[in-house]
């Protein structure tokens, strides 16, 4: 009997101190992501309308804090996942139903693309991915690479499909430009403004058209369409993004370049609007196939 109750004594002190060591590490996770979450909203400037907001954000940062480590410690993919906001991106684009070409094309190093912005919690993707192809196309007419005003587009081009930050169309916002006689910080659509950028007309690209796509992108910075609901899309952190193209096409980015890598490997040089931290510094490379969506 002496000995069976050391026994027990001594497993009840093993399980004790596994259970305290359990409760110190998840102690210290918390901790861990208590920090995180602090630096995030000094980094960034978020507040929040009470302490339920600010826990369910803190919920949401844990989780995608553990779907990022999971995906990179399996590591079949030839791309990473990072970043660890506490809130998805909001796309809320709306979507309506080559020979002699350079072997590989970066606008970027032609001078035709700004620096990355953010489009912050607002849905107005669709203002920033047209723009983005603007300012390209008028560094190409007038040499000059000037930073044009999304916010422009987001206050005074609400009168149709497009409603700021509950989404768009970028076809709209050419249309708008046309009518607001150019882009100028104002809305302004009695008279002829001292327009810093104007449109004279635009085309669209066939959808899912890789051929069609490459002519253009080739000669300009193009606006797309693609579906960036997915968890891989919103935590892409580097590499080549190789997922299929999904269906629901809701969230408006700038095509700046193309590229084939050493093993053969094809892929677009895509410009997002969630600040450096997304991405390879805000960009993504996503991988060239027929029924990339487009």
């Amino acid at each position: 009997m002496p000995r069976a109750t050391n026994a027990f004594f001594f497993a009840l002190i093993l399980t004790l101190g596994a259970l305290a060591s359990q409760v110190a590490a998840h102690t210290l996770q918390d901790v861990a992501m208590h920090e995180m979450h602090e630096q995030w909203m000094a980094r960034y400037g978020r507040l929040y309308e009470n302490s339920q907001e600010k826990e369910k954000c803190l919920k949401i940062l844990k989780e995608n804090v553990a779907l990022i480590e999971s995906f990179n410690d399996f590591g079949n993919k030839p791309y990473k996942l990072g970043g660890h906001e506490c809130s998805t991106k909001t796309s809320s684009f709306k979507y309506q139903n080559a020979t002699g070409l350079p072997s590989s094309m970066d606008w970027r190093k032609k001078g035709a693309v700004t620096p990355i912005k953010d489009q912050g919690q607002c849905g107005c993707c669709w203002a920033f991915s047209a723009v983005a192809a603007m300012e390209g196309i008028t560094k190409l007419k007038s040499g000059k690479l000037i930073c044009l005003s999304e916010q422009e587009l987001v206050d005074c081009d609400i009168k149709g499909v497009d409603q700021g930050c509950s989404g768009g169309l970028m076809d709209n916002v050419f249309q708008f430009i046309q009518n607001n006689h150019g882009v100028d910080g104002i809305c302004n659509t009695k008279g002829e403004a001292n327009h810093v950028a104007n449109v004279n007309g635009y085309k669209d690209v066939p959808a899912n058209s890789e051929k069609a796509l490459l002519k253009v992108v080739a000669n300009q910075p193009v606006f797309v369409a693609i579906d960036a609901g997915g968890s891989d899309f919103q935590f892409y952190s580097s590499g080549i993004f190789t997922l299929d193209c999904g269906i629901s096409l809701d969230h408006g980015v700038t095509a700046v370049g193309y590229w084939v890598t050493n093993d053969g490997t094809k892929y677009w040089l895509v410009k997002n609007s969630w600040v450096t931290e997304w991405g390879e510094e805000g960009y993504i490379r996503m991988q060239r196939r027929p029924m990339w969506c487009s």
